[in-house]
C-alpha cells in the first residue's frame, strides 16, 4: 500500500456525461433502491415469521436476500449521492473497502445460487435422503462456506489491485470502484495481476454455474420420469425461480469480468453493471414473491395479522 501513497483519492466519474438526466437517474434509481430494500426485508421477515417456510429452500433465499440487501448499500447510497453531487471523490482507503466488500458480497451471491441449486437437486432427486443431505446443520455449514470463501475470494482481488501503485490520473470512469476501471489507473504494468484476477473470476462464476447446470440435468431427468403431468408441474415450478435469478445474474457477470480488463468499455459496462448491482437485486425478491405460492400465502398471512391484530405484532 505505500507505493500507493501517490494517489489519495478517486473520483467517480459515473453518469456526470449525462447532464441534467442525472435527476432523472436518481429518481428511478431511488425508486428502484427503496423497492429492492422493501421486497428484500419483506423476504426475509416472512420466511423468519413464518414456520411453513422454515425449510432448507427458504433459509438459503433468506440468506441470499441479507446478502443482497448489503450488496446494494455497498453501491448505491454513494452513486445516489453522487447523482446530486459535484464533488465525487472517494479516499482510497474507501475505495479499496467498496471493493472488497461489493466483490465478498457478489461472490457470495454467487456461491449460494450454486448451493440452491444443490438444495433442488437434493429435494427432486434424491428425497428420502434429502432431510440428511440438507439438514439445518448442513445448512449452517453451506451458508457460512459460501460467506468466508466470498470475502476470502475478494481479498485477494482487492489486494492483487491496490497493491500496484496509483500516481497518475484518479478519475474512475465508473459509478463506484469496481476492479477494472481501477486497475486501469495503476502506473504499473498489470498483466499479471489482471491474469490472476481473471483466472479467479473465471472459477468463482463458472465452476457454480457448471455445478448448477450439472444439477438441473439430473432435475430434468428425474421430472421426466414422473408419470404425471401435474407432478412434472410442480417439479418445473420449485425450480423456475431459481432458475430465472441465475440466468440473469450470471448471464450480465459473465459478460463484464470474464473478459480481460483490457477490454474494458466504459458506456456498455456501466450499462450492464446497472443491471447486476440494480435490477438483479430487484428480480430475485419479486420472483420469488410473484412465482412462488408458498411465499405469497405467507405474505397475505403477514398483511392479515398486521391489519387485524396489529397489537400481537
Amino acid at each position: 500500500m505505500a507505493n500507493s501513497s501517490f494517489v489519495t483519492e478517486f473520483l467517480l466519474l459515473g453518469f456526470s456525461s449525462l447532464g441534467e438526466l442525472q435527476l432523472v437517474l436518481f429518481v428511478v434509481f431511488v425508486s428502484l433502491y427503496l423497492i429492492i430494500l422493501s421486497g428484500n426485508i419483506t423476504i426475509i421477515s416472512v420466511i423468519h415469521l413464518d414456520c411453513n417456510l422454515h425449510t432448507p429452500m427458504y433459509f438459503f433465499l433468506c440468506v441470499l436476500s441479507i446478502s443482497e440487501t448489503f450488496y446494494t448499500i455497498v453501491i448505491l447510497p454513494k452513486m445516489l449521492i453522487n447523482l446530486l453531487s459535484v464533488l465525487r471523490t472517494l479516499s482510497f482507503l474507501s475505495c479499496a473497502t467498496q471493493m472488497f466488500f461489493f466483490l465478498g458480497f457478489a461472490v457470495t451471491n454467487c456461491l449460494l445460487l450454486g448451493v440452491m441449486g444443490y438444495d433442488r437437486y437434493a429435494a427432486i432427486c434424491q428425497p428420502l435422503h434429502y432431510p440428511i443431505l440438507m439438514s439445518w446443520r448442513a445448512c449452517g455449514q453451506l451458508a457460512v462456506t459460501s460467506t468466508i470463501s466470498g470475502f476470502l475470494t475478494s481479498l485477494a482481488g482487492t489486494t492483487l489491485v491496490f497493491s500496484l501503485p496509483f500516481c497518475g490520473s484518479n478519475k474512475v470512469n465508473h459509478y463506484f470502484c469496481d476492479i477494472s476501471p481501477v486497475i486501469r489507473l495503476a502506473c504499473a504494468e498489470t498483466h499479471i495481476n489482471e491474469l490472476i484476477i481473471f483466472i479467479g473470476g473465471a472459477l468463482v462464476l463458472l465452476v457454480p454455474l457448471i455445478f448448477i447446470c450439472i444439477s438441473y440435468g439430473f432435475i430434468v431427468h428425474t421430472i421426466l420420469r414422473i408419470p404425471s403431468t401435474e407432478g412434472k408441474r410442480k417439479a418445473f415450478s420449485t425450480c423456475a425461480s431459481h432458475l430465472t435469478v441465475v440466468i440473469v445474474h450470471y448471464g450480465c457477470a459473465s459478460s463484464v469480468y470474464l473478459r480481460p480488463s483490457a477490454k474494458y468499455t466504459s458506456g456498455k459496462d456501466r450499462l450492464v453493471t446497472v443491471t447486476y448491482t440494480i435490477i438483479t437485486p430487484l428480480l430475485n425478491p419479486m420472483v420469488y414473491s410473484l412465482r412462488n405460492k408458498d411465499v405469497q400465502v405467507a405474505i397475505r398471512k403477514m398483511i392479515g395479522k398486521s391489519i387485524f391484530f396489529p397489537k400481537s405484532l
